[in-house]
């Protein structure tokens, strides 16, 4: 079964990667679906967050990379997936993940979305958060892959 795991991942955390790792256990491929959200002001540009999620997943044999705009209901329907994967850090991500989920099924019936929870040590991990923490100039080394540290580090101009 193929599954896909949507996000902005603006930046790639250990969350992200825990869940892409599981998820690779569990399915016979995830699609890694890199999104264009023009709601959202992401610090990196889609060309960056896919290139650094490029390199993240490329020792993951049953691991692809792709990208979207606009619904991610619509991206599933185009490539016939069926199934898609979202994480769940905290009772706090829950309600909208939850919203989400409901209306993506008003929108397609047939598409199932699953819920996974990353290991306990990355539950509290946010990009949002891991961003606030570079552009302070904290160490964010523990929260992120070192490839994504760098670019960090250059996007805030904070020095290690």
């Amino acid at each position: 079964m193929k599954v896909v795991y949507p996000g902005s991942f603006d930046p790639l955390t250990y969350g992200h990667l825990d869940l892409i790792k599981r998820a690779s256990k569990i399915f016979d491929e995830v699609v890694v679906a890199v999104g264009n959200n023009l709601q959202k002001a992401p610090l990196f540009s889609l060309t960056k967050r896919v290139k650094l999620v490029k390199e993240a997943i490329k020792n993951l044999g049953n691991v692809s990379l792709a990208q979207f705009d606009g619904l991610i209901i619509d991206y599933v329907k185009n490539k016939n997936i069926k199934t898609v994967i979202r994480g769940l850090r905290a009772i706090s991500d829950f309600e909208y993940e939850f919203q989400m989920a409901l209306t993506n099924r008003k929108l397609d019936a047939d598409v199932e979305t699953i819920f996974m929870m990353p290991d306990e040590s990355y539950s509290y991990l946010s990009s949002k958060l891991i961003k606030e923490i570079a552009n302070l100039g904290g160490d964010v080394s523990q929260f992120v892959p070192p490839f994504v540290e760098k670019e960090l580090r250059k996007a805030t101009s904070c020095k290690p």
